[in-house]
């Protein structure tokens, strides 16, 4: 099999590709390296093409690199001053108490 060749991809491991690249092409990133990355981001989250190959099982689907969202965020919230995130943390405070107490009664 040639480098570069797709067969042992699913349909919905290409689908997948098709939407991260477009996701790419929408930010300005040119069209050959946003797929270049689609197909990279599938590999790394699947670990290759999953139809059958010699020994006639398919392979399982993982999809670690799907349960990094976290890790990135908060840029929101730390440019916030002090005060205003407190204000933030105080009125939801309230509003989890407030609700808390119609449920109860």
């Amino acid at each position: 099999m040639p480098r570069g060749d797709k067969t042992k991809y699913t349909d919905k491991q290409e689908r997948k590709a098709d939407h991260i690249a477009e996701d790419y092409e929408k930010r300005g990133v040119s069209d050959k390296e946003a797929e270049r990355r689609a197909w990279a981001t599938v590999n790394k989250d699947d670990g290759g093409g999953k139809k059958e190959g010699g020994s006639g099982r398919g392979k399982h689907t993982g999809h670690p690199a799907a349960h990094k969202g976290g890790e990135e965020g908060g840029k929101a919230s730390a440019s916030r001053s002090a005060a205003s995130r407190s204000e933030s943390a105080k009125k939801a405070a309230a509003t989890r108490k407030r609700n808390a107490e119609r449920h109860t009664n």
